[in-house]
């Protein structure tokens, strides 16, 4: 029974690419900056070989020899740095249109058309800090009812609202209205739903986030697979990455611990097919709030819990560890940077010690969990198979 655990460490990015300049992200480099913290700690992720990562072990404060993982980076063949695209080439899906983006707000022809469906006025509009905007526009939402409505350095239509004024489930409502008229010319990745609450000076933002994306325009790996009999888990935002497609049977997280503990319950049950699982704690409570300190204690406790993860591989089990995307904590950008992820391949089928260098694209990963499968997929990418795996596996 072969299974294959893909965990996204979401924005751990290990440096940044040869394009890194044409997005404003030179320097960028989101694991160097919290290697620098004093609570970054990650000595099983070490042991697997992430010190050793091309790129990294330039810089690496521990590089020891004796690997008992297999790894490698991988560069984006994508045109963006979002989360969707990211994890769409991961799935084998590169996207050579980048995804629009709006840095001077939402042409008034959107919004008037999301103000005529929905009945509520909206405000901000422009590119803004998540826990900015309630702070600036909260008491105002709340006095009128209008939506706080902005955007990022991403291609994403954000909707905020008190819970209290906007019910939650409404909110949904309202995202969804927001999906149907965000395609063309104002097809976003993500409409994010970000329910709030609190008193003004103290607003903060729920457990209770809902994305709303964009439906994959080809098949990805995970078509594949359900398509030739094999399960596909989805742990934490994966389910609404892909906007449901592909995806046999999902469960949301209410945070990096939470998505830890249910992708170990997935590992304790029996299926063949992959558990695919987005930690987004990095990203959204770290890397876009320039945390250094928390990224970095986020990360310790991640490679904490590794140990734990591993003892309850079986011996067909993959465990694949890599990212989709950067967002430095250390630079003046709040947003996401084009840089490389890295890939920490272990379990009973993994070649101790492996490297497979620098890969072109995301995709690779994509097409090595189809080739483990036996399936041939019709995705972009190549699989390393050969490279990572004993020899009594092929």
């Amino acid at each position: 029974m072969k299974r294959v655990f893909l965990i996204v460490l979401d924005s751990v990015g290990i440096g940044e690419m040869p394009d890194a300049k044409e997005y404003g992200d030179e320097g960028s480099n989101t694991l160097r900056a919290c290697a620098g913290s004093g609570r970054f700690s990650m000595p099983n992720m070490e042991r697997l070989g992430l010190g050793a990562i091309d790129g990294v072990r330039d810089w690496y404060p521990a590089c020891a020899e004796g690997f008992t993982g297999a790894f490698g980076r991988l560069g984006e063949a994508s045109k963006g740095k979002d989360t969707t695209t990211g994890h769409w080439e991961i799935a084998g899906l590169v996207s050579k249109t980048p995804m629009p983006l709006f840095p001077k707000g939402f042409p008034r022809e959107l919004l008037d058309a999301f103000e005529k469906r929905t009945g509520r006025g909206t405000l901000c509009n422009r590119p803004y800090s998540g826990t900015d905007a309630i702070r600036d526009f909260g008491e105002e939402h709340m006095r009128t009812g209008a939506l706080i409505v902005y955007t990022s350095a991403d291609s994403v239509f954000q909707v905020a609202a008190h819970e209290s004024v906007v019910p939650v489930e409404e909110l949904y409502e309202i995202c969804e209205t927001a999906r149907e008229l965000c395609t063309g010319q104002f097809g976003v990745g993500r409409v994010i739903a970000r329910p709030f609450e609190g008193e003004p000076g103290s607003f903060k933002r729920t457990g209770r986030r809902h994305d709303f994306s964009l439906l994959p325009p080809k098949d990805t790996m995970l078509d594949v697979l359900l398509a030739h009999g094999k399960e596909v888990l989805a742990v934490g935002k994966i389910n609404d990455i892909f906007a449901g497609k592909g995806i046999g049977e999902f469960i949301r997280t209410s945070g990096n611990a939470d998505g830890i503990d249910k992708t170990a319950a997935y590992m304790k049950r029996d299926f063949e097919g992959l558990c695919f699982t987005n930690l987004v704690d990095y990203d959204m409570l770290y890397g876009h709030r320039n945390d250094v300190d928390g990224y970095a204690e986020a990360l310790t406790y991640f490679d904490r819990r590794l140990p734990e993860l591993l003892s309850l591989l079986g011996e067909e089990d993959i465990l694949m560890i890599t990212a989709d995307h950067g967002c430095d904590p250390s630079t003046p950008s709040t947003d996401h940077s084009r840089e490389y992820v890295p890939l920490i391949m272990a379990g009973g089928p993994i070649k101790a010690g492996a490297d497979i260098g620098t890969r072109e694209t995301f995709a690779d990963i994509g097409a090595t969990i189809l080739d483990y499968f036996g399936i041939r997929g019709g995705i972009s990418g190549k699989s390393f198979l050969k490279e990572i795996c004993v020899s009594h596996i092929l």
